[in-house]
């Protein structure tokens, strides 16, 4: 498939679905590096196609220089771009941006995913207006994987609802749940809930309920209950659920900790010639760990809970990291993520509503 500029007024040009829509102008390294990983991701996975949106003056030369991207993309041309510092309400009203682009085309059925580098801020308001929440879901959330000592973990929220009640963290429960399905291929996901210790009395009032809820629910089996800041990268549950202003600090916390492990690492093999001889002993194994702890395996936050598959990739990621966007993204789609959600939501409709009219009917208790 060449990469044509697509028109609107072309009904059998409009009728192609594309595996996924991505922003060729998104990022501190676009378009250079969204092409490149666009490449990578093009030998993973045979029959992608995909929408890239963005400035034909510039993408058609970078295709041309990988031949791989440019037999899976078709191109549809817009001048416009979101920059980085571009407020989020600013870019709502740039209708032709290569980012609302992509929206578009998830919102229209044309493309099942949209991949993105750019602004974040922009990116979740855009999400939520364009592609809109699905069905049963209250709000979206953000959703990341992260290494532990036995694997990979996800957690949700990390940053998109600062405050969240108890519905709210059953539905990520339910999110999460259908992301480590789909992305870590795990067939029955341990879910745990963050909280300030392990005990069912610890927490407020909207940890114990949703921890109630999640008890009588279908998901009873795999939740673990409450699990504490240690058990994140103990890797004691698959699915990490919390508030988004609680994972944000935690998933922070996690990159600064990596960050000075790997300064103090550097600090103590370069003491003197004994420690320099002791760096080349163990320096395959070293090599292992930075392997498994790259973030850019890790690259690619999923917005749950829209009418379509939404990732953001890290902004200042190369092509490798690209690429495992596309790669996240494109098991999401392959896996049918939102069919499991819409699935499990169905089963715990009732379970939500009774808990809720309990809920409303505690203070009238109380007070008789």
């Amino acid at each position: 498939m060449s990469d044509r500029e697509i028109s609107e007024n072309s009904p059998v040009e409009q009728s192609e679905v594309f595996s996924l829509a991505v922003d060729g102008m998104g990022g501190d390294g676009a378009p250079d590096v969204v092409v490149a990983g666009l490449a990578i991701a093009a030998d993973r996975h045979p029959g992608m196609r995909v929408l890239l949106t963005g400035d034909e003056a510039c993408l058609r030369p970078l295709l041309a220089k990988y031949p791989k991207a440019e037999a899976i993309c078709t191109i549809w041309h817009t001048d416009a771009a979101i920059p980085m510092d571009m407020k989020p309400t600013a870019a709502l009203r740039v209708r032709q941006s290569s980012m609302r682009l992509g929206m578009d085309a998830v919102a229209s059925g044309r493309a099942k995913g949209v991949v993105s580098a750019g602004n974040s801020g922009a990116m979740l308001a855009l999400a939520k207006i364009v592609v809109k929440t699905m069905p049963g879901i209250s709000r979206p959330a953000m959703a990341a994987i992260s290494p532990t000592v036995k694997g990979d973990v996800v957690m949700l929220d990390l940053g998109a609802n600062v405050a969240c009640d108890w519905r709210n963290l059953v539905e990520f429960a339910v999110m999460g749940e259908a992301f480590a399905k789909a992305v870590l291929g795990l067939p029955a996901p341990r879910i745990g809930l963050l909280n300030i210790g392990s005990e069912e009395l610890k927490g407020d009032e909207k940890l114990r309920v949703a921890s109630e809820a999640l008890r009588e629910s279908p998901l009873a089996a795999q939740f673990h209950g409450f699990i504490e800041g240690h058990d994140i990268t103990a890797g004691t549950t698959d699915v990490v659920v919390t508030d988004g202003f609680t994972g944000n600090v935690a998933l922070k916390t996690g990159e600064g900790a990596l960050k000075m492990a790997s300064s103090l690492l550097r600090q103590v093999f370069n003491r003197g010639i004994i420690s320099k001889i002791g760096y080349l002993l163990v320096k395959p194994g070293l090599e292992r760990m930075k392997e498994w702890l790259d973030p850019r395996r890790y690259n690619g936050a999923v917005f749950v809970g829209l009418n379509g598959v939404v990732v953001k990739s890290h902004g200042g990621t190369d092509a490798e990291g690209f690429a495992a966007a596309v790669d996240v993204a494109m098991d999401m789609v392959t896996h049918g993520f939102n069919d499991s959600i819409r699935e499990r939501l169905t089963h715990m409709g009732a379970l939500l509503s009774r808990q809720q009219a309990a809920l409303e009917r505690e203070p009238e208790t109380t007070a008789s």
